[in-house]
């Protein structure tokens, strides 16, 4: 099923292994970025983070993912959130053949 994203604000995506892969907990996140339940969801194999208000954090935790050994836009990517309000987007893992 396809993720909603916000306008105007970024969302983390990460394909769900490389996710896993870090070590990270949603606890973790979620006290350091202000998620709420709805903001961490987990659809198949891709994790959404929020809409994430905190960009500093945001930058920092994509500096930590990194010391771990993720690679951005290979293992994780922030949708900066650029784009128009008469636009609509959804995000899902796309289909491997």
């Amino acid at each position: 099923m396809p993720l909603p994203l916000t306008q105007g604000v970024p969302t983390l995506l990460f394909r769900r292994e490389a996710y896993e892969r870090a070590g990270i907990t949603r606890a973790s996140l979620d006290a350091r970025l202000g998620l709420t339940d709805t903001e961490f969801v987990v659809d198949g194999d891709l994790v959404a983070l929020g809409p994430i208000y905190d960009v500093e954090a945001l930058g920092t935790l994509v500096d930590e993912l990194e010391q771990h050994g993720l690679v951005y836009y290979d293992d994780f990517f922030e949708m900066s959130g650029s784009w128009p309000e008469w636009l609509s987007l959804t995000a899902r893992v796309a289909d491997r053949k």
